[in-house]
């Protein structure tokens, strides 16, 4: 199946596309950039621009550096107007079947999972992660360097500055856990014994250190065990 770009969209530099995206109007696509199969590009999106540091020599001509570049893999949404930013010490990596709503901003260096959604507006800094499965709320902004573990679920319009474990729900500003996030879990098929050793863990008076207990539950193990290995 060959590629549907629109004649507006501009593709510039080193750019690879397999097959089955649909690229928007007015969509800006800028190397180093590979994309992978059956993608959604919507109208304005933005993928590919130098990193967003003070400190990096900003390309004047069509030779000098974008930085470590994008990769994107399969069937991902990127709605109206989102922006994604090339690497500046690794690639910015979007894995597959991402929903990334209008408007979202994604700096160098981040790793977003597969399945991740992001509602319309959020923010992810520089060299953030987020494990599969995450779910961050309209407007929420994640600091530099912040790791989200899979399933876990951010509250709108919060301000994330520290680490989340799997399957937590986390909301505020700044943003604290405040549960299990037990409708994800449920989705998932996980059971109701696993559920509710997480609505337990992330009840207790430090709810972030009840990870490490769920970490020893069979069931849920590969959830934290994955979670270490984040870059």
């Amino acid at each position: 199946m060959s590629n549907s770009i629109h004649p507006t969209a501009i593709i510039s530099g080193d750019v690879h596309l397999g097959t089955g995206n649909t690229i928007g109007p007015y969509a800006l696509l800028t190397g180093p950039l590979t994309v992978g199969d059956d993608n959604w590009i919507g109208a304005g999106v933005i993928l590919g621009a130098p990193p967003e540091v003070r400190s990096f020599a900003h390309p004047r001509v069509a030779t000098d550096g974008w930085g470590e570049g994008i990769v994107m893999g399969n069937n991902n949404v990127i709605r109206e107007y989102a922006q994604i930013h090339h690497g500046w010490h690794r690639q910015t990596t979007i894995h597959d079947d991402t929903f990334i709503m209008n408007q979202a901003y994604i700096a160098h260096d981040c790793n977003i999972g597969t399945g991740v959604t992001l509602a319309s507006s959020v923010l992810l800094a520089g060299t953030v992660t987020l494990g599969e499965g995450v779910n961050i709320g309209l407007t929420a902004s994640v600091h530099q360097r912040v790791t989200i573990g899979a399933a876990a679920m951010v509250g709108m319009g919060s301000v994330v500055r520290h680490d989340i474990p799997p399957l937590a729900k986390s909301f505020g500003n700044p943003a604290r856990i405040r549960g299990a996030n037990t409708i994800g879990m449920e989705r998932r098929g996980l059971s109701e014994a696993a559920i509710e050793a997480a609505r337990d863990a992330y009840s207790q008076e430090n709810p972030g250190a009840g990870w490490s207990v769920l970490a020893e539950i069979e069931e849920l193990a590969s959830f934290f065990t994955e979670w270490a290995k984040l870059p």
